[in-house]
Formats: C-alpha cells, structure tokens, sequence
C-alpha cells in the first residue's frame, strides 16, 4: 500500500455532506483501505467542547476574531492528536471540512481578511493539506431548503442566503485556483448522480494512489 492520504469534503450548508462522507468511506473500505472519519471543527474531545461553542445559538455575540481564533484552536488540536498520528500510522483520513472552510465561512462569509486566515494556516498547519477535497456544490437555495427540512439549527445554519452565497463564491474561487487538488462535484441533483461523480473522481485518484 502507498502511503496515507488525507481527503476532505466541503460544501455549504445542505448539500449533503454527511451522505457522501459515508459513501466516500465505504468506497475506500472495500479497496482494503484503512480509513479515519473525523470532522471539523471538532474530532477531538477537548476541539467537540470548542464546537459545541462554536455552534451554540445562544445570546452572547461571538466576534469575527473570537470565531476564527476558536476555530483554529480546534483545528490544532485536531492535526496534533488526530490528523498526524493516523497519517503517520498509515491509516487515510476523510475529514468533514477543513482548513477551506475557514476561508469560506470565516473569509467569505464574515468578511475576515484572507491574509489573517493564511498566517493562522501557516503558523497551525506547517504544510499540511489535503491530499484531495470534493467540493460539494449546490446553489444556496437547494441547500437551504434541504437544511430548513432538518428542525433545529445552530448558530452557523440562522445566517440568511446572503451569507451563504459569499461563502458559495469563496469555494468556487478556490477550486478554480487548485484545480488538481480541488474537485467540484455537482451535488444539487439525485442522490445517484452526486455520487456516480463522486465515484469516478475517487477511482482516478485511486488508480494514481495505489
């Protein structure tokens, strides 16, 4: 077996992410592969305690600092314990969001600005990149509407259409500067078709991998 390979999922809200991250894995499980789910922020029991901040809807404000400073105090946490040691150890590892989302919720959404999220991905990650990220793509209506059939929401899913569409343009901007790591996936349509794509993107990573 070739070394480990880290491999993310992005997308906004309602796009199915937690659907595909199970077919993700139960594709890379049947080629013989040993495979650590995780997810962001969070993937850890002290980085769950900061999701659940993170996501809380409760009264006090969080600031564009508190949020992104949190988010990536998760995420060191999560490289340290998580992330590094099953890649060392040969294991692969699909995330459910990561450093891109950071960009996009916290850069395209909040306004914050790229050069701040960069120092603080430089100064966290030293290098460490996904492998290969499916971005889940569906226009912000579909996602909301599916979202909006789920109940209750945190405190990320409350932000109106307006936030999601920069959110949306962030991922799309970024697939389009690395395309060979980031790989869009049409996911507004049948279940059967997002995943035919997501299959025949993951075989010819595979057929290059192993």
């Amino acid at each position: 077996m070739s070394k480990a390979r880290f491999i993310s999922v992005e997308g906004i809200e309602g796009v199915g992410k937690s659907t595909h991250l199970g077919f993700i894995r139960d594709q890379l499980v049947a080629c013989g592969i040993d495979v650590l789910m995780t997810r962001e922020p969070g993937g850890t029991p002290a980085a769950e305690r900061i999701r659940s901040l993170l996501l809380d809807s409760g009264t006090e404000r969080f600031s564009q600092d508190a949020e992104l400073l949190l988010m990536f105090a998760a995420r060191s946490l999560h490289v340290e314990n998580v992330i590094r040691p099953a890649l060392k150890a040969g294991r692969w590892v699909i995330c459910d969001r990561f450093v891109d989302a950071s960009y996009a919720y916290q850069g395209g959404g909040r306004g914050m600005p790229t050069q701040r999220i960069a120092t603080l991905e430089r100064w966290i990650l030293k290098g460490l990149k996904p492998d290969l990220t499916l971005l889940l793509d569906a226009p912000v209506a579909v996602g909301l509407a599916r979202m909006n059939k789920r109940g209750h929401r945190d405190r990320f899913e409350r932000e109106q259409a307006a936030f999601f569409e920069r959110v949306r343009r962030v991922y799309l901007a970024r697939a389009k500067r690395e395309p060979r790591r980031l790989q869009v996936v049409a996911a507004g349509g049948e279940l059967a078709q997002v995943q035919e794509q997501i299959k025949h993107l993951l075989d010819a990573r595979l057929r290059r991998w192993l």
